[in-house]
């Protein structure tokens, strides 16, 4: 979940148009809801309910979470005319995305989410039902079954290539590697490659600049979202506009694929499925772009800024740096390259990550649900429509489930037996129930891969002598929440041999 402006901004502009959304206040709730025993609130402003609260925390999952340690576990907020339930714990999550799964299994969709999908819902935020199971039945065993992520692999080894090469040349020119960036283009080649069969995404530079600025506000809080009954907020709003331009510019880079791949006869999977799969729902061509869309842009965002976090932490932990070398450089003695062979034996790695998606999950809010009908919730009643928003990052941080739950502690997995698989409600980076991430193997397979090959071949600082605990970690806007900063790093070859400027580094394709 994301904020199109920062909140203050958002209050300022409540003030002036304050009588203007009165004329369009949304209707009264019905009678029988005072009867309900709703989950507890925090005190509410006129028009903007309980808008003003988060803008004291920082970012939302930040001020959601501070609410819930005064208001509980499971809080009920109204933000603009949106009535939204926030659940902050284990117990909470369980009852949502296990208990209650299939009345909370289904998407809002409010009015910037309709402009961008039309009548295309593809598979992360399609309502729940018979067209959505099929749907993702046909691209999960097509594209995210372990067997396909696996058949995947020569692609993976291929693009880390491109980016140890990468690495090595910045580092030859005496030049700080931007580690952001690099991870954004290793995953976007990587997934393309691996869903449509081509070398590059046309235009890929582009479409991840639109991916970026999409994420910061879809879905999100925009003044449309916020009042979707007041035709003002949707004039005054600059997301609107925003969103059709990314949509218009986003879908012609998916038609310029579709064209290149449709007369081929070993096309697109997609476009061969579409000639396949049952006609009583029937793969569109409009539903195989927003697939596409779905797919890369959330394997793009989330695995590229879930490596990014990784290393900063390793950054501003040195003693968890040296240990994961450690790890990998023994395992590994002796071998010129990292291949997914050599990576099951890293157990350390794997806790690195796992702590690092404790931290810093890829989705702190996960992505929103709605309540199809009224349920019972750890005692309170949760009317139907209500969205529902799980706090992910809260959960990770809660301190009755995590010793030192605010430091990265990779060792704590070395005694838990906690996964991110869906089961445990303690750690759920990924969601959980029907509508946990379709991709989850298909990230991680990249970010084992990448994060065990930077830690074999190269040593890492930070540049100008910034000592680790000076790497500022601050969080930016986005449903993904990045880091506010590029990472800029310096990388030393290893086995210390030399990489002369001009020649071929030792990675390069040949």
């Amino acid at each position: 979940m994301s904020l199109e402006l920062p909140l203050y901004y958002l209050l300022l502009l409540a003030v002036p148009v304050f009588f203007f959304l009165w004329a369009t206040k949304p209707k009264p709730p019905p009678r029988s809801s005072a009867q309900l025993r709703l989950p507890p609130s925090p005190w509410a402003l006129p028009i903007i309910g309980h808008l003003h609260h988060l803008s004291r925390g920082g970012l939302p999952h930040r001020a959601m979470r501070d609410l819930a340690r005064r208001h509980g576990e499971l809080m009920l907020l109204k933000l603009g005319e949106v009535p939204v339930m926030v659940a902050s714990s284990p117990s909470a999550a369980r009852e949502i995305m296990r208990t209650h799964d299939a009345t909370f299994a289904s998407r809002p969709m409010g009015p910037m989410s309709r402009l961008w999908f039309e009548d295309s819902n593809g598979i992360l935020f399609a309502p729940y039902g018979d067209a959505w199971r099929h749907l993702r039945r046909v691209c999960t065993q097509e594209l995210l079954t372990p067997r396909r992520v696996v058949s995947f692999r020569h692609v993976r080894e291929d693009e880390l290539r491109r980016l140890l090469s990468a690495v090595a040349d910045a580092s030859a020119a005496r030049r700080p590697v931007n580690l952001t960036e690099m991870f954004s283009t290793f995953i976007a080649d990587s997934t393309v490659r691996a869903i449509i069969g081509s070398r590059k995404l046309k235009d890929r530079d582009a479409y991840l600049r639109m991916l970026k600025g999409l994420f910061a506000i879809m879905p999100g809080m925009s003044l449309p979202d916020l009042f979707p009954s007041s035709r003002l907020a949707m004039l005054v709003s600059r997301a609107p506009a925003r969103i059709m331009a990314y949509r218009r510019s986003m879908r012609q880079i998916m038609d310029g694929i579709i064209q290149e791949h449709r007369d081929r006869t070993a096309g697109a999977v997609l476009l061969r499925l579409q000639k396949e799969v049952d006609s009583q729902f029937p793969l569109t061509t409009e539903n195989i772009k927003t697939v596409m869309l779905d797919i890369f842009g959330a394997s793009t965002e989330t695995s590229a800024t879930t490596l990014d976090w990784a290393m900063a932490e390793l950054l501003r932990n040195p003693r968890v740096m040296e240990k994961a070398q450690r790890e990998v450089r023994d395992a590994l003695a002796g071998h010129d390259t990292v291949t997914e062979d050599d990576l099951a034996n890293l157990h350390y790695l794997r806790f690195v990550i796992k702590e690092t998606l404790r931290l810093h999950p890829p989705a702190t809010m996960l992505v929103p649900r709605q309540c199809q009908s009224q349920c019972r919730v750890l005692g309170f009643d949760v009317p139907a429509g209500i969205t529902v928003l799980v706090n992910a990052w809260a959960v990770g941080r809660d301190p009755d489930q995590w010793e030192e739950a605010e430091k990265f502690v990779p060792e704590r997995f070395e005694r838990s037996t906690k996964d991110f698989k869906g089961a445990d409600f303690e750690f759920i980076p990924f969601g959980a129930g029907r509508r946990i991430c379709p991709g989850m193997m298909f990230g991680l397979a990249h970010i084992e891969l990448a994060l065990a090959a930077l830690l074999f071949h190269f040593d890492w600082s930070l540049p100008g002598g910034l000592a680790a605990g000076e790497l500022d970690m601050t969080e930016a806007f986005g449903i993904a929440t990045p880091r506010r900063y590029d990472l800029l790093v310096v990388a030393a070859p290893a086995d210390t041999k030399p990489i002369q400027k001009g020649k071929r580094n030792r990675f390069s394709s040949d």
